[in-house]
């Protein structure tokens, strides 16, 4: 059997640790349009910090490859001929094409970059998701440089932490009213933007940009016109699935359509990860464990991966940020202090959804909590994790 994945990130790797759960001997190439060895993405905002070496950032050990029998090859997948399973690329390594047996696309996600007027008159732009994105901003970024980073979710905001040390003023920018639109409610924004404001970043938001003009930017909010001066502008307006590889072969619909065994509409091509629409890297992981497995055990009884829970782990400038599972239930208890906030959204008895906001103490029991969203066991069941910090689901 001759396994080809393309994509080195976490859903790449857990195909690698799939197949090898079962088949410990047949042939697995990765291509990787990056050269690195594979490395943690979320973790590229401390590189540019200084924080984290590049050697730091790596997801496995440095003989991971060859401790699973892996060729690496770094080039760029120009298509897939499905019909005589060939992988062709652009000639940038020894291959011009690679044959596979099983398949898996592991391709994750690329930066959307919105079309405004006059963006190509923009000379000093960035996108900020990948090491090699980290590394042309390292190159550029001084203390006489002002950034303006469009996009207030978590690329953005990752950005502005890892850039606000290296340059003079950052400022965010966003049409929706509030940071992190897509994790956290309303109050545990703001609670999380003032922590941030602390740090020296301005924020825009509820702010819309009419067009681009080099080093300027033309805003408009609610009919109002304002303007902006930039030296290096970061598009950080969020991601998309990678899915270009496949379309025109198999089903895509905001990632690419697999069944819970991750196998896509063609035959002996499996998907997993960015590219799939599932978020996060443990969720990655585990879709792309889940292909590795089956794809190295077809005639076997197969793995399935249950529909991920989302969630996010990350922090600002030292303040912890967790949440999970459905976050807009229209019952919720919230507890907050001066140094913390935490919401529980609950329904009939069950935990739907959390956010938690603080320090490390802050945001214990993440784990117990994500279990019982899993599990969707009865909060009555656990009488202590009520009280604290639940206090009670039938009121405050």
């Amino acid at each position: 059997m001759k396994y080809v994945i393309i994509g080195n990130s976490a859903a790449g790797i857990g195909g690698v640790e799939g197949i090898r759960k079962t088949d410990k001997e047949s042939e697995i190439t990765i291509i990787s349009s990056e050269p690195h060895h594979t490395y943690s993405r979320p973790l590229i905002s401390r590189y540019l910090q200084g924080k984290l070496t590049e050697k730091k950032l790596n997801y496995r050990p440095n003989n991971f490859y060859s401790q699973n029998k892996c060729e690496f090859v770094h080039d760029t997948v120009t298509g897939i001929d499905v019909k005589f399973k060939q992988i062709v690329l652009s000639g940038l390594s020894k291959h011009k094409s690679i044959a596979y047996d099983r398949l898996l696309i592991s391709t994750g996600s690329m930066a959307m970059i919105p079309m405004f007027t006059g963006i190509e008159t923009v000379e000093n732009k960035f996108t900020f998701i990948s090491l090699n994105n980290a590394k042309t901003l390292e190159a550029a970024v001084n203390k006489n440089n002002s950034v303006l980073i469009v996009g207030a979710g978590m690329v953005g905001l990752k950005c502005a932490e890892a850039v606000s040390g290296l340059t003079g003023q950052v400022t965010v920018l966003d049409s929706s009213p509030q940071i992190l639109p897509n994790i956290l409610d309303k109050d545990g924004a703001k609670f999380v933007q003032k922590h941030i404001e602390k740090q020296g970043i301005k924020f825009i938001l509820n702010t819309t940009v009419k067009h681009f003009d080099r080093k300027n930017a033309v805003l408009e909010n609610n009919g109002k016109i304002d303007f902006i001066d930039f030296d290096m502008l970061v598009l950080a307006a969020g991601v998309r699935p990678n899915t270009a590889l496949i379309e025109g072969h198999a089903k895509v619909d905001n990632g690419i359509i697999v069944t819970d065994k991750c196998e896509t509409a063609v035959q002996h091509v499996y998907a997993a990860g960015g590219c799939t629409g599932v978020l996060g890297v443990p969720n990655s992981y585990m879709q792309g464990f889940t292909a590795g497995f089956n794809m190295a055990n077809p005639d076997g009884k197969p793995i399935k991966f249950a529909d991920e829970i989302p969630m996010t782990s990350t922090d600002f400038f030292g303040l912890r940020v967790v949440a999970a599972g459905k976050c807009n239930s229209d019952t919720a208890i919230r507890n907050s202090r001066l140094n913390y906030y935490k919401k529980f959204f609950h329904e009939e008895n069950t935990l739907k959804g959390y956010i938690l906001i603080g320090d490390t103490s802050s945001i214990e029991g993440a784990g117990i909590y994500t279990g019982l969203i899993r599990e969707q066991r009865r909060i009555d069941d656990f009488p202590s994790i009520c009280k604290n910090p639940f206090i009670s689901l039938k009121g405050v």
